[in-house]
């Protein structure tokens, strides 16, 4: 290691941070200075990565947690060689750059996933070295390694009070997850006060209860942090914590080790700070030497990408079917899905958590990179893989995963395994607590990550249970959430075709809201209706046989209700099912019209939660049948009674439009 060169790199790094906050006049100073000496460790020496490959399934992933000290992550890759020119750097947080204000999935070569509020990433990072575990079991074979990466991430004092962090790491100590290393850099300041203010905890204390590793180091000292590295690397049976003793802000004397130094405050001292740093007078400037080192970096980084690919050349000679299998994983391909799915009997009355539970059999065997896990509730969810054994310490390649009670960290480690890229991950709840993993379903959703939700209980039909495990807002909330796909099947038909949809869309996630209670098979409908109906959105159920006068619309669990109060209502009216309303939306003018004839105006939806997202589709004229309270606790058909979700209720409506 050429601690020399590595020193001026960070002195570089400082000065590139320096400038772009000062440019935008916004931003976070105070990790980008404070750690830089750990990025220089990293990215000028210790990280196993090709710039020019970004994507190599073999490289170290890199994971800054905490996002708002982007221009760390912005400086290193562009120091490093990865397709992000100065250009954009100078342009950090500008309209349309590809350096925005945290680091973003997709934009930004080298930047490994949207890690939005503090301790997502913590989180995701236990998702990667999951998936990397399971990868390494599924595809290395005696005579070949080609995947034995390790996953790093920095996160500081922030990151590591999140909740969901702490559940993340739990996890990764229980699992023993040895692929994972966790830099902290502890600056003893939070944006607010300094870390006394409001944490006393020993931290390392913690982790090592957690069942990590833990090692304490200078943080600027660039031989004990590449020697804390390696001993990471090295360790066996537990994921590794490296305490990093750092000066945030550091190079800017008038705020460094203060909290004034975590945002943009030390920007008023940039002239005099670079100066004293040794840059010189001009902006967004990289030394000759730092620029000549990292090209040969690069060079001996690509040699190495070089060397790998020969032996994944073999690997992939000597085992055809898994390079296919592997190949399939990451370029997203889904075989046909609805193929997979046997019909259901026509007298078959099943709650759709059971209907999901008995398709998930067969497309587990054509998807078989396909994961499931629950939050200690498969025997509820019923979303368990038959003879996929279980992921944990003894085995990696088990298909399911028994997250604990642990919403939020399972739905950010399953953000993880989507920005990996290899498996397909799914996991499931009771749908009330979907508001445990709501932050991280809302960044999969931004991050367009095809992400599985089998969420179950999804009503006030979950009954004696009572009204805080009773969804009535749930749903609509999360269909506000925009690029998340929300799907309430109505019977096992429609489940089959939810998961078809769901697995046909790899440009975002999707939530399955599905029922406790036994639903009828509405075999009136043609089975082929049913399934594809839910690809569009929403379909006409019954058509009506006479003169168009009225429109019931429902979702899921409701729909079977719809269609009894048509029958009292007569021929002329229709019953339209919408068992996901933004699937519909992005359907053509031409088809909502035909769904949805707009000179109907005498509409009436029903579903057994709140009334405001079926205003767009009755309109002002039209009635909703719902939920504007919370529930009861009873049994669920005495629930759904008492609070008016019923065909009566239904055809009382119509009539007194």
């Amino acid at each position: 290691m050429n601690t020399e060169l590595l020193q001026l790199a960070a002195r570089d790094a400082r000065g590139l941070a320096i400038d772009a906050v000062t440019a935008c006049k916004s931003g976070h100073l105070g990790l980008p200075l404070g750690a830089a000496d750990i990025g220089a460790v990293l990215f000028g020496h210790a990280l196993h990565l090709d710039p020019a490959n970004p994507r190599w399934v073999n490289r170290d992933r890199f994971i800054l947690s905490a996002g708002h000290g982007s221009m760390f992550l912005y400086s290193w890759l562009h120091l490093a060689g990865f397709d992000l020119p100065l250009d954009q750097v100078k342009k950090f947080r500008a309209l349309h750059s590809i350096t925005p204000g945290h680091p973003e999935f997709h934009e930004t070569p080298g930047v490994e996933a949207t890690t939005g509020p503090l301790g997502q990433g913590m989180a995701n990072a236990v998702g990667f070295a999951m998936s990397g575990k399971m990868a390494a079991a599924r595809f290395n074979t005696p005579q070949h390694t080609i995947l034995d990466n390790h996953v790093v991430v920095l996160a500081g004092d922030g990151c590591l009070q999140e909740g969901v962090a702490a559940e993340a790491s739990s996890l990764a100590g229980h699992l023993g997850l040895d692929n994972l290393i966790l830099f902290y850099d502890a600056n003893n300041v939070t944006l607010d006060a300094m870390l006394p203010v409001s944490q006393s905890e020993d931290v390392g204390a913690r982790y090592r209860a957690y069942g990590w590793d833990v090692q304490e180091i200078d943080g600027h000292n660039y031989g004990a942090i590449l020697a804390a590295y390696e001993n990471a690397k090295a360790a066996k049976g537990k994921p590794q914590l490296i305490v990093c003793r750092t000066m945030i802000g550091k190079g800017i004397p008038q705020v460094e080790g203060t909290n004034k130094a975590h945002g943009e405050a030390g920007v008023k001292f940039a002239d005099e700070s670079r100066k004293a740093l040794g840059l010189p007078e001009e902006k967004f400037f990289v030394s000759p030497e730092v620029t000549s080192y990292f090209a040969e970096l690069k060079a001996k980084r690509s040699a190495i990408y070089t060397a790998w690919e020969k032996e994944y050349s073999a690997w992939c000679s000597a085992n055809a079917e898994l390079a296919a299998l592997l190949d399939s994983g990451i370029n997203n391909e889904v075989p046909d899905i609805l193929a997979a799915i046997p019909v259901f009997p026509e007298d078959e009355s099943i709650a759709t958590r059971k209907a999901s539970s008995i398709v998930l059999q067969p497309i587990s065997k054509v998807m078989p990179l396909f994961i499931s896990g629950s939050a200690d509730l498969h025997g509820s969810t019923l979303n368990y893989i038959e003879n996929g054994g279980n992921f944990d310490r003894q085995d990696n390649a088990g298909r399911n995963i028994h997250f604990g009670i642990r919403e939020h960290a399972m739905c950010a480690i399953l953000n993880g395994y989507a920005y990996d890229g290899i498996f397909r991950p799914s996991g499931a709840t009771f749908l009330v607590f979907s508001d445990y993993g709501r932050p991280s379903i809302r960044v999969a959703a931004l991050a367009k990550l095809p992400v599985l939700y089998i969420f179950t209980h999804d009503s006030v039909a979950v009954g004696e249970d009572g009204p805080t495990h009773e969804p009535v807002e749930t749903v609509a909330a999360l269909r506000a959430i925009p690029g998340l796909d929300v799907i309430r099947p109505a019977d096992p038909e429609e489940t089959a075709g939810a998961y078809a949809a769901a697995l046909e869309h790899i440009h975002g996630p999707t939530l399955l809201s599905l029922s406790r209670q036994n639903l009828p098979n509405l075999k009136e409908i043609p089975v082929d209706v049913r399934r594809k109906g839910v690809f569009k959105g929403a379909y006409i159920a019954r058509k009506e046989t006479a003169p168009l006068e009225t429109i019931i619309l429902s979702a899921g669990s409701e729909v079977h209700v719809a269609l009894e109060a048509a029958t009292t209502l007569g021929a002329g009216t229709r019953v339209v099912s919408v068992p996901c309303f933004e699937r519909f939306l992005r359907q053509d003018a031409s088809y909502q019209e035909e769904v949805l004839p707009s000179e109907c105006r005498k509409r009436v939806s029903i579903e057994a939660g709140i009334s405001d997202p079926w205003f767009r589709f009755v309109g002002l004229d039209g009635k909703t049948i719902a939920i504007d309270r919370f529930g009861l606790s009873a049994p669920g058909s005495t629930v759904l009674k008492e609070l008016g979700i019923t065909a009566d209720a239904v055809v009382a409506a119509a009539r007194s439009l």
